[in-house]
């Protein structure tokens, strides 16, 4: 994959994934606008890379403290505590599902959504 190619996959999956977060977000209340939900992505998936990196190769103990890293981002990025960031990331996978079985058949399901975990 060339430069420019990856630069496109990580930009319209960090899109893709803000729609997610932001479906999420306003199903569940927390509201705030699509910008926040592509920084919450963005950083989302850069602290689930350094944290699954660190942490990653422990067994059972290491995808938890992941996970449980990057519900802290959703936590901070949206008010409604700890089971609202549960929930907008469960509504966010939910959502990238649906996305990517839509446009799958259309030849168009080659991104992944960034800052979405398990997508």
């Amino acid at each position: 994959m060339g430069l420019v190619t990856g630069l496109i996959t990580f930009v319209v999956g960090v899109l893709v994934g803000g729609l997610g977060i932001y479906v999420g977000a306003e199903l569940l209340g927390g509201g705030g606008s699509y910008e926040r939900a592509v920084t919450a992505a963005i950083l989302g998936s850069l602290v689930w890379t350094v944290v699954g990196a660190v942490f990653g190769g422990i067994p059972l103990l290491g995808p938890v403290v992941t996970f449980v890293a990057y519900l802290g981002v959703l936590n901070v990025m949206y008010d409604g505590g700890w089971v609202e960031a549960a929930g907008i990331a469960v509504v966010a996978w939910l959502t990238l599902v649906v996305v990517f079985t839509v446009l799958g058949p259309l030849g168009l399901g080659v991104f992944s959504g960034v800052g979405v975990p398990g997508v």
